[in-house]
């Protein structure tokens, strides 16, 4: 490598549409290129700063901190890493996915590393009007999962407690794939009757039936070039099971009452609050459609999981619930709400606060207009024989798997409890109730 290939190589992603920096060893920016200085510079020189003290404001490197470092992956391993950061930008804080890319010289040594950002657009790390919310630990886990399997068309399932945001996640899936032009389709799983779900779902055709006095374009068809997202996926008898695996098997599928087969093309999300694996167990959920559906699962955290996320999750709704603009909370009221357990996550915290909303009259929200519509459920009675078994051998990864879930499941297992318990750092327990190890 010559001494002027820094300079060479910025004139080359000078041309590049997204932000990119130049980088030695020592985590010093040699250079920055046009889009780079535009997104995330603030009108200050970046050559000579540290990465970490510009987007971090760090005095030591990301990995010193508590987060990740991609240029230390990358150097350990001689290849690209990719992490999701929270970013100081001239806007505020930003999610950024940032990929690194060591660059050798000609005895084949690392002498530089190109770094990439990317700002996601698809989640905010403050209160924001619409979209996902969130900085913890377990938010960014599932949020770098999204981002991961967005741009394929691999098939998402989306496991965790009702009230989680599941059918946000999924929009910011599609959101954030190639096919985000084209629509998202949801579809609500639980009630549905064999008639029901395959004239909903395929459509049909005039005179199919008493009443079919028009041809009807099913979900399957809206959805077309887009994303077909199924919700409670779990509460779809076995009867109509059939049905849908035939549909995700073949790419095609007929109207009720046509004799044409049709080409299906979309992407399929769905979601669950059960327990899929213990229904394949116990042959209520087919084995073969479990595995044509979980291609790459996805936990939504309980809020319980992401306290530190409730203050801006509630600044957030009350944004977006508030029949009058620009009122706060106290702070009485967001410590209030950021010591509370909702067994219903976010939906009970939407709902607490718009009851609050519609009680106070002036421009605060205050502790009194919280606590007087508090909607306090009893936890849940233990059932007999509430012990940890199995119905039989497993492999011990999925051990730790099953155990852990049925651990956080019990009552009063805060994550730091339960990681107390379990003898690891909550940052561990994080990554192991995200699947990684």
């Amino acid at each position: 490598m010559t001494a002027h290939f820094p300079s060479e190589l910025l004139s080359f992603l000078d041309g590049l549409p997204e932000p990119r920096i130049v980088m030695n060893a020592e985590y010093r920016i040699v250079a920055a290129n046009a889009a780079y200085v535009r997104d995330f510079g603030g009108g200050q020189a970046i050559a000579g700063r540290t990465c970490y003290e510009v987007s971090h404001r760090f005095d030591v490197p990301c990995d010193q901190a508590g987060e990740s470092c991609p240029l230390k992956l990358s150097l350990e391993s001689g290849a690209p890493q990719r992490v999701l950061h929270v970013h100081h930008t001239p806007r505020g804080e930003e999610h950024v996915d940032v990929e690194t890319t060591p660059i050798r010289d000609d005895q084949g040594q690392i002498a530089y590393f190109v770094e990439t950002m990317r700002v996601v657009r698809q989640a905010s790390s403050g209160p924001a009007a619409q979209g996902l919310v969130g900085r913890s630990p377990a938010f960014v886990a599932m949020l770098e999962k999204v981002l991961r399997v967005a741009n394929s068309d691999a098939a998402v399932v989306l496991l965790g407690e009702t009230g989680t945001g599941k059918e946000l996640v999924a929009h910011a899936i599609h959101e954030a794939s190639a096919r985000d032009e084209g629509p998202f389709v949801a579809v609500d799983c639980a009630g549905m009757t064999e008639s029901l779900f395959e004239s909903e779902l395929f459509g049909y055709e005039k005179g199919a039936f008493t009443g079919a006095t028009h041809r009807k374009q099913g979900l399957v068809e809206a959805a077309h070039g887009g994303t077909l997202f199924l919700d409670e996926i779990g509460e779809l008898p076995l009867s109509l099971q059939v049905k849908l695996l035939r549909l995700l098997e073949t790419g095609t599928y007929r109207r009720v009452g046509g004799l044409e087969w049709l080409p299906a093309d979309f992407r399929l999300i769905t979601a669950t609050h059960r327990d899929l694996r213990a229904m394949v167990q116990a042959e209520t959920f087919r084995r073969d459609l479990y595995f044509r559906i979980n291609t790459f699962p996805i936990r939504t955290p309980a809020l319980h999981e992401r306290a530190d996320d409730i203050p801006l999750l509630a600044i957030s709704l009350l944004e977006r619930v508030d029949r009058k603009s620009k009122r706060k909370f106290s702070a009485a009221a967001l410590f209030w709400l950021s010591t509370r357990r909702f067994s219903g996550n976010i939906r009970e915290l939407r709902n607490l606060i718009e009851r609050a909303t519609l009680l106070a009259d002036g421009d605060i929200i205050d502790l009194p207009h919280l606590a007087d519509m508090a909607d306090d459920l009893p936890p849940a009675p233990a059932k007999s024989g509430d012990a940890f078994q199995l119905s039989g051998i497993v492999d011990l990864v999925s051990l730790e798997r099953l155990y852990i879930d049925w651990a956080k499941a019990r009552p009063g297992s805060d994550p730091a409890t339960l990681a107390g318990q379990l003898g690891v750092s909550q940052r561990t327990l994080y990554r192991k109730l995200a699947g990684r190890t």
